[in-house]
């Protein structure tokens, strides 16, 4: 899979892949990491890419055409990558999409800065158009890198244990169960006492258990949207 991050500050990209699990995937070729600079595309002497909004408003924007510019030039390339801007005005981030995303063999991110882009790029050159949570950041790097890493985990062979993607938030529309490791007693507080059991079976119908209830009371609009997928089965089944 390889990942080009378009963006005004590539050293707040590069840093993210020089430790632990992505910088492994990259050095086993598993990942590969291309950063584009629109400054790089912009014919303006000072490099400039930003200019005031047209009707007025606060801040400024990029400019059209060194970002159209960068990102044609790696379409050009690899024409059928898939071109996802980073945005607060858009569609949430879902592992679901994490999942079907990793399917694909180039992606380029595209990360705003100051008040975002000018609306005609996205609409001419992006794929999808996604954001991180509602909130708003400096910048659009920080979006990129959890999409990225989001999706490069599910690579095969990314992870040391695929096995415990199956076990996380989110696979079945539920927050991941309550985990502990030794000691049993920290401050007073005792790991729950089925999980010491060797019961595994229980163990995993508790586990399903916690699970729906953590969701219910952390993400309450996600377990409204279980009994939504299917309110006559879906949290008996999830309870078996």
């Amino acid at each position: 899979m390889k990942f080009s991050f378009v963006t005004l500050f590539p050293e707040l990209i590069s840093g993210y892949f020089q430790a632990s699990i992505l910088a492994r995937a990259k050095s086993k070729n598993l990942i590969e990491i291309e950063l584009i600079n629109p400054r790089d595309f912009s014919k303006d002497k000072h490099k400039k890419v930003d200019a005031p909004m047209v009707g007025g408003g606060a801040g400024m924007l990029i400019k059209p055409e060194p970002l159209f510019d960068a990102i044609t030039q790696i379409k050009k390339k690899s024409p059928d990558a898939h071109t996802i801007f980073l945005t607060p005005v858009a569609k949430p981030f879902r592992q679901n999409d994490a999942k079907r995303l990793s399917k694909k063999s180039h992606i380029i991110l595209v990360a705003g800065r100051y008040e975002g882009f000018d609306e005609r790029v996205p609409e001419l050159l992006a794929d999808e158009v996604f954001s991180v949570g509602d909130f708003i950041l400096t910048g659009g790097e920080l979006p990129a890198l959890a999409v990225c890493d989001a999706i490069s985990r599910l690579i095969p062979g990314v992870l040391g244990n695929s096995q415990s993607l199956k076990e996380e938030s989110f696979e079945e529309y539920l927050l991941e169960a309550p985990s502990f490791t030794k000691p049993d007693i920290f401050e007073k507080k005792e790991v729950i006492s089925d999980y010491l059991k060797g019961n595994h079976a229980k163990i995993s119908a508790l586990k399903k258990l916690m699970a729906l209830y953590k969701t219910r009371y952390f993400r309450p609009e996600l377990f409204n949207s279980i009994q939504k997928i299917d309110s006559e089965t879906a949290i008996s089944k999830i309870l078996k």
